[in-house]
């Protein structure tokens, strides 16, 4: 994990200190050709605070990650808020959140410009989206003593499945749980933790982060098959429309310059694939 997290940082390492939010300068070079010159009013709603504040959420190291030994904030997320900060002109500034209900929760309190979102339906009264730049599968990590094989087993009385508020499995299992029973905890690391002391049965997140949870836990199995597809895409707070413009330019760019991939290359993150 240190080897990946190492990696990754070498991104993002001149240009910000995540610890203490001092923002800096972006690099001269950017995988995204720049843009010399942004529409005032797009800059405006881009980085209303004269700098670009990107929200990561580090609790999933498939969307971002903190270094336990630098403090460092680093992975795909860090890697295109950084070319889109480069792009549009304006410093970066990590905002760090490690609970995805609570940076949903801060989308209208003018906390934060752009972050990497799970796309779901619920969230559009708060959130808007660009167009997705990865699709990943939502599974479910089963515990030691759980007799089962597949996303519909787990599906029975006593089994207790359990994902982070705010979350797309969250969301998902709230609505489609017919017998078993839905724990809903603040963070997905609290979702382990419950896994690992035996007080639910399965815990569901994207196939990416449950591998490699799974060698913490002795006896756990990822399922292979799986509840859902899901797609991130960049996301800005309801009402940007002149921003959410451009950024939907920058990933579509971001897309075809090949800058996904190599972030996500760089991120080493297995299980995901570009969207189309």
């Amino acid at each position: 994990m240190k080897k990946r997290l190492v990696a990754a940082g070498l991104i993002c390492t001149l240009l910000l200190d995540a610890c203490t939010g001092n923002v800096r300068p972006a690099p001269a070079q950017s995988p995204v050709r720049a843009v010399p010159v942004i529409d005032p009013a797009v800059k405006a709603q881009l980085a209303p605070a004269g700098v670009l504040r990107l929200a990561v959420f580090t609790g999933n190291p498939l969307i971002g990650s903190r270094n336990d030994t630098t403090g460092e904030i680093a992975g795909a997320t860090v890697t295109l808020g950084t070319a889109l900060a480069q792009r549009a002109g304006v410093p970066l500034q990590v905002v760090e959140y490690t609970s995805i209900g609570k940076l949903v929760d801060a989308a209208g309190a003018n906390a934060w410009d752009v972050t990497v979102l799970g796309v779901d339906a619920a969230r559009r009264d708060r959130i808007d989206y660009a167009p997705a730049h990865l699709s990943v599968d939502l599974t479910y990590l089963v515990g030691p003593s759980a007799k089962v094989s597949t996303i519909a087993d787990a599906d029975r009385t006593g089994m207790r499945i359990a994902a982070a508020r705010g979350s797309v499995p969250a969301i998902l299992l709230s609505r489609s749980l017919q017998r078993a029973t839905f724990v809903q905890t603040e963070t997905e690391a609290s979702a382990f933790d419950l896994l690992k002391a035996g007080r639910v049965q399965a815990i569901a997140q994207d196939r990416s982060h449950l591998t490699q949870l799974a060698p913490r836990l002795a006896g756990s199995r990822v399922l292979d098959d799986r509840l859902l597809a899901v797609e991130l895409a960049m996301a800005l707070p309801k009402g940007r429309r002149a921003a959410l413009r451009y950024v939907e330019e920058f990933i579509e760019q971001a897309k075809a310059s090949g800058l996904v991939q190599r972030a996500m290359d760089a991120a080493e993150a297995g299980g995901v694939t570009p969207a189309r």
